[in-house]
This record gives C-alpha cells, structure tokens and sequence, in this order.
C-alpha cells in the first residue's frame, strides 16, 4: 500500500511538471490544419485522425452542419458518399447535404421541393412585375417623345375664325329667328 501511495506522489509531482501520467487519457488527436478534432468526431465522439475523410469539410466550428446532416443521412451514409466521389466534388457534395438536411428539418414534408417551389412563385410573381414596369416604361417613353415631337415641331398659326368670311352679310345667322309666328 506505502508502495502505491508512494508511486502516486512521484506522479503528481511528474504531472505537476506538466508531463502526462501514462494513466490519463492521452489528448485527442487532431485532425492536421483545423485547430482540434473535426465537427463530425465531435458530434459522434470519437477520435479525429489524420486519415478522418469528414475533417476537411466539417471544420470544429461547424457543429450544428454536421449534426443537421447526420440527423437526416446519417454518418455511415455521408461517409459512404463521400468515399465515392472524387475529390474535386466533395466540398460540393457536403455543402449540399448540409443545405438538403437543413431544409428537411425546416419542412420536413417537402424539404428542398418547398423551398424550390417557393422560389419558382417569387421569381414569377417578380417576372409579372417586371412586364408591367416594362409596359410602364414603353408608355412613357411614347409619351416623352410626343412631347418633345410637339415642343420642337413649328408653331401653325392660330386657326381662322369660321365667321370670319360671313362677316360681310347683315347679321350672324343665329341672330335672326329661324320661325315667325
């Protein structure tokens, strides 16, 4: 018993002396370039090493992506996946997974379909505005140019009077009674 108590105050002192007691856990591995073990390690508790496929697309701050995209794919399958694909579209595949996950968890009836169903309204709705505002445009574009057109066309003189040739006769026609009683 001495002997056990006496082999834990040399290990303090050594871990005292910041060196690890080789009964500790040792420290986790971290994945090389992202600053401690990859958001999916995180999420599924494991050890990140240096081969983790999930590192480079799943950076230790992006917890909540990684966990979104396990909740619908699962782990297992987003491996899977990215094993498959080349290397170059990757990043593309994850980003899509996070975006398809995302959306399944804010409607989990459509997912992405809603949201692309969504969009399709908006962009008619702004494609109908948009002819209108052209129309608009037109209309006063013609209106401009009649103004102009009348602004720089030669003033006519002012237009004759129509009585003015009957001046010569005794009276203006409705002067006189058209009936006698």
């Amino acid at each position: 018993m001495e002997s056990s108590a006496a082999f834990h105050g040399i290990r303090t002192s050594i871990s005292s002396s910041s060196v690890p007691s080789p009964t500790s856990s040792p420290p986790p591995t971290v994945a090389p370039g992202y600053g401690g073990p990859c958001a999916a390690c995180k999420v599924l508790r494991r050890r990140c090493s240096d081969k983790c496929v999930l590192a480079p697309y799943f950076p230790p701050a992006e917890l909540l992506n990684f966990a979104t995209a396990h909740r619908v794919f699962g782990a297992s399958n987003i491996i899977k996946l990215l094993q498959e694909l080349p290397e170059g579209q990757r990043a593309d595949a994850v980003s899509s997974m996070v975006y398809e996950a995302a959306a399944r968890v804010r409607d989990p009836i459509y997912g992405c379909a809603g949201a692309i169903c969504l969009l399709q309204k908006q962009v008619e709705g702004l494609q109908a505005e948009l002819a209108q505002a052209h129309a608009e445009l037109l209309k006063l574009q013609a209106q401009h140019k009649s103004l102009v057109n009348a602004l720089l066309s030669p003033q006519l003189p002012p237009p004759l009077d129509a009585s003015a040739p009957f001046a010569d006769y005794i009276g203006e026609p409705w002067d006189e009674p058209l009936w006698t009683i």
